[in-house]
């Protein structure tokens, strides 16, 4: 089953684009994948969140691990899982992403603000690349050059970046942080592979058709759909302490409606 997700997931990255959502448990991906989306992917700082603790690499690797075998367990379509920047081993984080279902996975090229040297990054892809074979898992190297405090010329770096990692087996590129059309539109011209970039950060508005009409081939949103998740439990708490009235039943789904969609 894994083989025929994996054919799936990286069939999509050769249409004229697609939406993949960040989930963060399994209820989430389920319900994504029941609205229509053909695969979903995991968000590392939603994860965090439901654990009650920072995005940053404050979650073990044990129990993230744990959360995305429990989302392809549940999902019933292809999930591509937020790996960070490795966890200290990318060919080991890979291959044990690979062995719990996940039939892709994003990797970082940077941790705690900085970017790493670009040799040592290319190594990080090659050793994810070596740990699941081409076909089997889609690997989408992301850098952080327009992410992260950086003094040079941001989009050369990032297409620099990309034709290395690119050259090491990636699959796919991402890049975070990236907020101008005219940008984006040359770096899709420029990158030797499907570009990926997210959509719903504070300094990303841009839509998802717009950012098709720019040349990305796949869009995700990061931690979006848990910020607003999370902003409705902090909305409905407060208006039960403050007020007690339950205006944030409008629009819920009923309690037969989950039981049945999760049923």
């Amino acid at each position: 089953m894994s083989a025929e997700r994996a054919a799936e997931f990286l069939a999509l990255h050769e249409g004229s684009g697609f939406v993949l959502p960040n989930v963060w448990d399994a209820g989430s991906a389920r319900l994504l994948a029941q609205v229509g989306f053909p695969a979903v992917a995991t968000t590392s700082a939603g994860i965090a969140w439901s654990y009650g603790v920072p995005d940053g690499g404050a979650m073990p690797f044990d129990t993230m691990l744990e959360r995305v075998g429990e989302i392809v367990r549940t999902a019933g379509v292809p999930v591509s899982a937020d790996l960070e920047s490795g966890y200290g081993d990318p060919g080991r984080t890979v291959a044990a992403a690979a062995q719990v279902g996940a039939v892709g996975g994003n990797l970082e090229d940077a941790a705690a603000g900085e970017l790493f040297e670009v040799d040592r990054a290319a190594d990080n892809v090659a050793a994810a690349r070596a740990a699941a074979p081409r076909g089997s898992f889609v690997l989408n190297a992301r850098t952080d050059a327009f992410f992260v405090p950086f003094a040079g010329d941001r989009f050369a770096e990032t297409v620099a970046r990309a034709q290395r990692y690119v050259d090491a087996g990636a699959d796919c590129i991402f890049v975070p942080g990236v907020n101008d059309a005219d940008t984006i539109r040359r770096l899709a011209a420029e990158i030797p592979a499907p570009l990926n970039v997210v959509a719903g950060l504070t300094s990303n508005r841009i839509d998802a058709p717009a950012l098709f009409s720019l040349g990305v081939t796949r869009v995700s949103v990061g931690g979006s759909i848990a910020r607003a998740a999370f902003s409705a439990v902090d909305a409905a708490g407060r208006e039960l302490l403050e007020r007690g009235t339950l205006g944030f039943l409008d629009g819920a789904l009923s309690y037969g409606d989950l039981q049945h969609r999760f049923g």
